[in-house]
């Protein structure tokens, strides 16, 4: 056997699961197609569990029993799924047969451990699932002869991975197949290679959707190195293991259904649950240490937004509510869920009705604390109830001592506003209508958000003060943004006695693994943003658009107007955002106050109808309570502003027709919108909440590749102080120069990789909006990018090859990025960003790991409407969203930021084909001898950051630069007249006099 081959990687894993997973090796002879199971296993399985209920309906139906009863088996399958048939079992004239057995919590009852081992797991090697073709899966696991997991491996030996495995699922994986049939037959299907693992539950083509089920390496995606293996083998030593397998099949595995009213008629959209390795994991180590170490201890669990806490939050209720100790005691009497979503109250129990097919296991308080009080008193496994009535939980449960329970505080959504949020300061406090305990960081007559998180904190730790530790009670806090008050409060201590989270999934993993999209890739700050668009405007070469002129005007008129700030926002939002996801793209402008949010919706009405716009932009705002202003002396609401409802407004924003939501201090957390794209920011914002707020854009959605922010409030070291705590990898842009993309793209042509004619040929067919997309049409865009490859591979070396990958990546990055800025009217640049952009995922890599985008046709139809539509340009992901000193990438020259002061002449002649000699170095020297000398500058470099210290430097350099004029007229003039020259100057001269202020003061001290 060949020690590399795909053959033996499949061995290994049938070896392992032989050996100690509580599997036997199966038959694939033994497989029937036409009936999507393995019909002499379900036979036999059924016969000897259950040789009562085989007998009595052996009299029933003769010699006949077994046809009869497969096709009832059958039927049920296809009628109701073979997760309700494999928990709950058939029914044929009156006889009931269970599927399968599942671990009983306790052991009171030696019958069902009896049952439980009656189990038969089985794995089938190269199953041919189809009798039209001779396809084969590799591997195929089922319980009692039905098929529930298929697994398609690849080796990295072979030059295979994860990525091959989904195409071959998409492409040769047929889901009217009844082994891929969602529902009907296997739960999920996995793509496994040495080092990862993907998983799915349902089978579409190209529209298949794969979840990564990797436990993550050092806060990011992937897998740990493994020292005695795989890194990949946890899968079929954890977790494809018998006890694991069957509870991840009886207790997590759930059918999520939406209903929903579309034209009048009723529908509903079913998806079927998998949990993914950070949930599974969670909810595994939670339970196992409240096992050892039962009530009366506090969990923090950290897991992103995104992260699926919604169905961790249920599991985990379902999992405490039977947990038994070896005594056969249970460990918490009752599960409290303390809640304000109504979607997770309606989840929980729908999900548990699954686990346990019966009603009442989670009881919903909707009236009243006594309601609360008899559910409390009277056990009730699972209750759920809302903030409001929390401290009235823990009073409750402090009463009842002999009790134990486990109180589970959903933050995710951890905010509401004015009269709503007074009440809960007031409950909270511990008063009937007024706070007894003030909280001046929230007391905000303008409606300032009231933090669950924070108040919640403090009520445990007076009541921790009053009664001191309660051993019958267990908290378990779900949050994405702990603060500090949170982890000392809720946090699990390490050996150093540092409170962290008990369990972590990072908003760096989150990302890395493509559940949310990183807010930070494309934040521009307002200064950045005008200095790029008057860059823009100023260069015909690039600037073709009349209309962006609107946005260049900006730069001179005061910053705070408000009209002016509406023409800005509306007219970037019709050239750049309108475009994005397809035309679909919607935009949230976060004002300071509730008076800001009125007055901005007025001023953008009038400015939307003044322009004619009504037809295409639609607006709504949204704030608690009244707000008061010159026309509306008695006060004005968000309903009589709007015409809606309060709580219809998320529904009314989710409509086509409206496109920009104004908020003041309302959806700034807890808010899904995947569609939102764009926010506009004239608020300040500062830690946590800097970071709930701006993540409302971090959902994805089909054909949704980046996120832009345009703040015109706070500065980027704000914001990435706000972030770092949560996430890695936190970048912000830096300034790039738009002569960039010319400098690059006249490097790149220079390598003679790729061809105009191929670029053209390959335009014509992309941005035909005739052309469908279909196999056959990718396989034409691949036709013109595959001679490219042809080239690339023919370059002598690999330094050259990643040179030639990294100018184009940053070609692709800048273009894209300053597309968001500005709608560029540049065709060669149009077609070229397109055809780049997948001829990237095409080059050779030196990681394997790396997955192709080319068969996501989703993505790539949005993304080609809205290039057809506006011209607009979506960034790439996938990388690590660093977009720092794109001046400089790409062409190799020394980066400005650390040049000397003495390499300036040679910066400004390589960059600008100036001539200045050695003799012009005097004149930047002296300026800078002057600047580092100031005491006002000395004093300025000492307190600010470098972007807070520049509004300094401008000022006294502006003065300094006057002063020697007359030493060097042409290098005055020159810094004075061309924008990007005397920026650059500026740029380099700040940075060198920062570095030498801070060194010669630390130097002093």
């Amino acid at each position: 056997m060949n020690i590399t081959s795909e053959n033996t990687f499949e061995t290994a894993i049938i070896e392992s699961l032989l050996q100690t997973g509580g599997y036997t090796e199966g038959n694939a002879d033994g497989y029937s197609p036409e009936l999507g199971m393995f019909k002499a296993e379900v036979l036999s399985f059924l016969r000897d569990s259950q040789p009562k209920q085989w007998n009595k309906l052996a009299a029933i139906h003769g010699d006949d029993i077994e046809n009869r009863l497969i096709q009832r088996l059958y039927k049920e399958m296809d009628l109701r799924g073979a997760l309700d048939v494999i928990r709950n079992g058939i029914v044929d004239y009156g006889v009931r047969f269970k599927l399968a057995f599942f671990e009983p919590e306790s052991g009171l009852n030696p019958d069902t451990l009896a049952l439980y081992e009656q189990n038969r797991l089985k794995v089938i090697r190269q199953v041919y699932y189809s009798k039209k073709n001779k396809n084969s899966v590799d591997l195929v696991l089922s319980l009692n002869g039905l098929p529930v997991a298929t697994l398609e491996l690849k080796n990295r030996f072979t030059g295979q991975n994860t990525a091959h495995a989904k195409r071959q699922y998409a492409t040769t994986r047929d889901n009217k197949e009844l082994l891929f049939t969602f529902k009907k037959r296997a739960l999920v299907h996995f793509a496994v290679d040495d080092e990862e693992v993907y998983m799915t539950t349902r089978i579409d083509s190209s529209q298949t959707y794969w979840l990564p089920f990797n436990k993550g390496h050092n806060f990011g995606s992937g897998n740990p190195p493994n020292l005695s293996g795989y890194r990949s083998d946890y899968l079929w030593r954890d977790i494809l293991k018998k006890d694991s397998w069957l509870e991840i099949i009886g207790r997590f595995v759930h059918l999520q259904v939406e209903e929903f009213n579309f034209e009048g008629r009723a529908h509903k959209k079913e998806k079927l649950i998998f949990p993914r390795f950070h949930q599974l994991d969670a909810v595994h180590k939670i339970t196992a240490h409240a096992l050892i170490h039962g009530a009366g201890h506090n969990y923090l669990v950290q897991h992103s937004a995104g992260s699926g806490k919604s169905n961790s939050i249920a599991w985990l209720a379902y999992r405490l509510s039977s947990l038994h100790d070896a005594q056969d005691q249970r460990i918490f009497d009752s599960v409290i869920v303390v809640t304000d979503r109504r979607v997770l109250d309606s989840q929980l129990q729908n999900t548990i009705y699954q686990f346990e097919h019966k009603s009442g296991v989670v009881q919903r308080i909707d009236k009243d604390s006594q309601q609360l009080a008899d559910a409390i008193s009277g056990g009730s496994h699972i209750i759920i109830t809302t903030l409001q009535k929390f401290p009235f939980v823990v009073d409750k449960v402090g009463e009842l001592p002999k009790r134990k329970y486990a109180v589970i505080i959903d933050e995710a959504h951890s905010s509401q506003g004015g009269e709503a949020s007074k009440k809960m300061k007031a409950v909270l406090a511990g008063g009937e209508s007024e706070v007894k305990e003030p909280y001046p960081e929230y007391d905000n007559d303008d409606g300032e958000v009231v933090d669950t998180q924070e108040l919640v904190n403090r009520y445990v730790e007076r009541s921790a003060a009053a009664r001191g530790r309660q051993p019958n009670l267990s908290f378990f806090a779900f949050t994405a943004t702990p603060k500090y008050r949170t982890l000392t409060v809720f946090g699990y201590k390490d050996a150093e006695g540092k409170p962290g989270p008990f369990h972590l999934y990072s908003m760096r993993q989150a990302i890395e693994e493509s559940f949310i999209l990183d807010v930070l890739q494309n934040y521009t700050t307002y200064q950045l943003y005008f200095k790029l668009s008057k860059a823009i405007e100023d260069d015909p070469k690039i600037n073709k658009k009349k209309a962006a002129k609107a946005i260049g005007r900006f730069v001179s008129l005061h910053p705070y107007n408000l009209a002016q700030k509406t023409e800005i926002i509306i007219e970037h939002f019709r050239q750049v955002v309108a475009a994005k996801i397809g035309g679909r793209a919607k935009a949230m402008l976060v004002s300071g106050s509730r008076l800001h949010a009125k007055r901005y919706f007025e001023e953008f009405n009038r400015y939307i109808k003044e322009k004619g716009y009504e037809q295409n932009i639609k607006i709504l705002v949204a704030f608690s309570g009244k707000v008061t202003d010159d026309n509306f002396p008695d006060g004005v609401t968000e309903p009589q502003l709007t015409g809606f409802g309060e709580k219809e407004l998320p529904q009314v924003f989710a409509e086509d027709e409206y496109k920009i939501l104004i908020v003041a201090d309302k959806y700034q957390t807890g808010f899904d919108q995947p569609l939102l794209h764009t926010m506009y920011v004239d608020k300040k914002l500062s830690g946590v909440k800097a970071v709930q707020t701006l993540s409302r854009l971090n959902r994805t959605a089909p054909g949704k590749e980046d996120t832009f922010v345009l703040d015109f409030v706070n500065d980027r070291q704000t914001i990435l102080d706000a972030f770092q705590p949560y996430y890695e990898i936190t970048t912000v842009n830096e300034e790039p120069d738009p002569n960039h993309l010319y400098d690059l793209k006249a490097k790149l042509d220079e390598r003679q990789i790729y061809l105009s004619s191929e670029i053209d040929a390959f335009a014509k067919v992309y941005f035909n909006p005739t052309t469908q997309i279909t196999a056959r049409t990718q396989a034409l865009l691949y036709s013109f990018i595959d001679p490219a490859i042809d080239r690339f591979k023919a370059v002598e070396t690999d330094d050259e090859k990643e040179e030639f990958k990294k100018s184009l990546r940053t070609w692709t990055n800048l273009y894209a990025f300053l597309a968001q800025i500005m709608p560029f009217r540049e065709p060669d640049f149009e077609k070229f960003y397109a055809y780049a952009k997948l001829l990237l995922t095409k080059l050779p890599k030196r990681d394997l790991a790396e997955t192709m985008k080319l068969t996501d046709e989703i993505a790539m139809e949005y993304y080609r409407l809205q290039k057809i539509k506006d011209g607009s340009i979506d960034l790439i992901t996938g990388e690590e969203g660093e977009l720092d000193g794109l001046t400089e990438a790409g062409i190799k020259r020394a980066k400005e930021e650390k040049a000397a002061l003495s390499e300036i002449i040679d910066v400004l002649n390589d960059r600008f084909g100036t001539e200045f000699e050695e003799a012009d170095r005097l004149f930047f020297s002296q300026i800078e001898a002057e600047l580092v000398g100031d005491a006002t500058l000395q004093i300025q470099a000492k307190v600010n950051k470098l972007d807070t210290f520049k509004y300094a430097f401008e000022a006294m350099f502006i003065d300094k630069l006057i002063e020697r004029m007359d030493q060097n007229q042409e290098i005055f003039e020159k810094i004075l007249e061309n924008q990007s020259f005397g920026g650059l100057v500026k740029e380099l001269m700040m940075k060198k006099v920062y570095v030498r202020l801070n060194e010669e003061a630390e130097h002093r001290t």
